[in-house]
Order: structure tokens, then sequence, then C-alpha cells
């Protein structure tokens, strides 16, 4: 093992030091962003402007619609540990590319099925393919970013997010209007979208900076190497982490909240003032475009000042946004509560991200990250088809806005208790 990494090292020492013109881990934090993009932001924020259409399509009440979400996420939080997992053994650019396709393959038959359990089941492969193609985008990071520049780099990542909104809030109105059935067609246009990124991936992501004979970009000549050595693990360093059992704990409560907003967030719109398909669709576009700057900006900000304390900051602010959207149903409540929600939307995953990269190292993050989903992916979950059992019960949305308000609150009090050196001391 020590001949290895003495090999290994030789070949770091070797590497291109100096500073080209255009490194190619820029390439690769473009790349990520196109993978989240694909795997969240169509796989996932499309389900949210297209609901109404389906519910009524498939003659299905807010209860069918929120286990049909449920299927996708719990899809999702299978795949999210097997492929941090996997790209620790195979490395991101397999299982992404692999995600992807998979994903766009459960949108395809998303819009060819005709039945409550078809829908169920084509998004049960969408949310496995959306685990695998998002989750191991960690790795690229990781490899590929210097650490101290993590937080931003993890920032821009999950800006994937933000283009999702906006390509979703922008396209989804114009095809069901056109449309008969324009629910469908938006579905097979996402899944063709994701099936194309997937062969892009394949074609330009690189797993570490050594296959390019590069050093991670930002890094310095003192920094150490990145090594990667495929089939080297040591679990017990993941699983048996205080450390990261304490991180998942507090990301359930985003899971939980977050999708609460995100899969009613039309539905309330169309419910409460009767918001038509474009405006709906102008008010997700707008918070989509708000959301580009809170990846890079919150990272960017926890590099500075901590973890801990910009996940209280973001919790609470989730919390206001929240309560705003269930509360103060008028169309100047939700452009506030969509700019609140749009100005910290993605940091805590960008934030997750950074803190697995800190504690873990590049060769373990994903799977780390993947572990820590298993929390977030729980709460997602259950998030929808709680808020759907609320709003069937009360015939109205607004307990389970106020529920995810709390949860959010729960989210703040979790991270406030977390020791600010968690994100770098994974035996604490």
């Amino acid at each position: 093992m020590l001949s290895c990494e003495l090999v290994e090292q030789s070949k770091y020492e070797h590497m291109n030091t100096s500073s080209p013109r255009f490194h190619y881990g820029w390439l690769m934090l473009g790349m990520g962003m196109l993978a989240v993009f694909g795997s969240l932001g169509l796989a996932r924020f499309g389900y949210a402007m297209v609901l109404p259409e389906m519910k009524e399509g498939l003659d299905i009440g807010n209860t069918e619609a929120g286990a049909i979400l449920t299927a996708s996420l719990i899809g999702y939080l299978a795949l999210s540990v097997l492929g941090g997992a996997l790209a620790t053994r195979f490395g991101p650019r397999a299982v992404i590319t692999g995600g992807l396709a998979a994903a766009g393959i459960g949108m395809i038959l998303t819009g060819m099925a005709n039945g409550f359990a078809a829908v169920m089941a084509a998004q049960l492969l969408t949310g496995m393919g959306s685990g695998a193609g998002n989750i191991p985008v960690v790795g690229l990071v990781t490899s590929w970013v210097a650490t101290r520049r993590i937080g931003a780099a993890s920032g821009v990542i999950v800006s994937g997010s933000s283009l999702g909104l906006v390509v979703v809030g922008s396209t989804a109105p114009m095809i069901l209007s056109r449309y008969d059935e324009g629910w469908r067609v938006c579905w097979y246009v996402f899944g063709a979208i994701t099936i194309a990124l997937a062969v892009l991936c394949w074609m330009l992501l690189r797993n570490s900076p050594s296959e390019k004979g590069l050093k991670p970009l930002g890094a310095s000549d003192n920094d150490p190497p990145v090594i990667r050595r495929p089939g080297t693990f040591e679990w017990s360093k993941v699983y048996r982490s205080r450390a990261v059992w304490r991180i998942g704990m507090v990301y359930i409560a985003f899971g939980l909240s977050y999708i609460i907003y995100m899969t009613f967030f039309r539905e309330q719109l169309a419910n409460e003032r009767g918001y038509t398909d474009e405006m709906a669709g102008s008010l997700y576009m707008m918070m989509g475009w708000v959301s580009f700057s809170c990846g890079p900006l919150w990272g960017y900000v926890s590099d500075r000042i901590g973890r801990r304390r910009v996940l209280m900051i973001i919790y609470a602010i989730h919390a206001v946004a929240l309560s705003l959207f269930g509360l103060w149903t008028m169309p100047t409540g939700f452009m506030i509560s969509a700019i609140l929600f749009g100005l910290t939307a993605w940091s805590i995953p960008a934030i997750m991200t950074a803190i697995c990269g800190e504690m873990m190292g590049a060769q373990m993050a994903p799977a780390a990250l993947g572990f820590i989903t298993l929390f977030f992916g729980v709460g997602q979950a259950l998030g929808p088809i709680i808020a759907g059992g609320m709003a069937d019960s009360a015939g109205s949305l607004l307990p389970a806005y106020l529920f995810a308000a709390g949860v959010a609150i729960a989210g703040a009090i979790g991270a406030s208790r977390l020791k600010q050196s968690s994100s770098t001391a994974p035996n604490t």
C-alpha cells in the first residue's frame, strides 16, 4: 500500500503545476451543475409545475399525488447511499452517466403511463436515476477543487437546481397551453434533455485532475495530492462517525420542509389566488433566477464564518418563507416568500457537500454524502404524503406549510447544537 501511495505521489509531483489559461476543473464544475440540472432540476422540480394537470388526467387527489412523488423520493433514497458507494469504487463519471440515463427513461415512461400504479413505477425509476446522477457529483467537487474552495464550488454545482426552475418555469406553461395532455409532453421533453445530458457527461467528465495531468482547481504547490484509489474503503470512517450522524439528523429537516414547499407550490397558487399557468410559471422562474446566487453566496459565507452558523441562518430564513406562503396568500406574500426561499434554496446541500469533503476527503466524500442523504431522503419521502394528507383533511394547504415551517425551525435548533468544528473533525 505504501509503495502505491509513493507512486501516486510521484505522479502528482510531475503534474502540470502552472496556471493554464483555462483549467479543466471549470468545465467539471459546469458539467456537475448540468448533472444536477437533469437529476433534480428537471426530474424533481418539473413535477410541481405539471401536478395539477397530472391530477386531472389521472383523476387523483392530493394524497395520491403526494404518494407518486414519495415513490420517486424512495427511489432517490435507495440510490443515494448506493450511488455514493458506487462512485467511491468506480468513480463519479460512470455512475452519474448511468443515473441520468435512467432518470431520463423514467420521465419518458411517466409521460406514457395511463394509471396511478404505472406512474408510481415510472417515478420510482426516475428517483433512482436522480439519486445516482446527483450524489456522486460531490466526488467531482472534492477531487477537482482545492479544499479551501469547496464551499463556493459546491454552491456552483447546486445552481443546477436553479437552472431547472428557470427552464421548467418558462417551458412548462407554454407546453401545457399548447397540447391537450401537455403534462405528458412535458415529461417527454424533460426526459429527452436528461438523456442528452447523460451522453454529454460520458464524453466530458473525468474522475480526477490526474487524468488530465493537473492539480485541483485553486490548489497551490504546497497542497497535498488528491489520490483516488478505486476499491479502497474505510467504511467505519463514515458509518461510525458521530459527526456524520449529527449532520445527517440536521439534514432531515431540510428534506422534509423544502419538498413540501416545492411539491405544492403551484397547487397553492391556483387554490388561493387562481394563478394561471403563465403566472405560476413566472413566479417559479423568478425564484429560479434569484436562487442562482444562493449556492455560491452561502457556500462562500460558510467558508468564512463556519458551517454551523450559516446553517442556523438559512433554516431560520426557510421558516419565514414557508410560513409566509401559507399565511400571506396575496401576490405580495407569495413573491416575498419565493424571493426568501430562492435566496437560500440550495445552500444547505452545498454546505453539506463541503462538510463531507472536509470530513472524509475526496476518496470517501461521495459515500459520506450518500449516507447523510439517507437522512435527507427519509424527510423527503415523508414530506409529500404527510402534506397531501393534511391538505385533503383540512381542505387547505395551510396546515402543511405551517408544519414545514416548524420543521425548519427544528433544523435551526439542531444546527445550533452542532460543534463549530464538526465540519472538520470526523470523530468529534
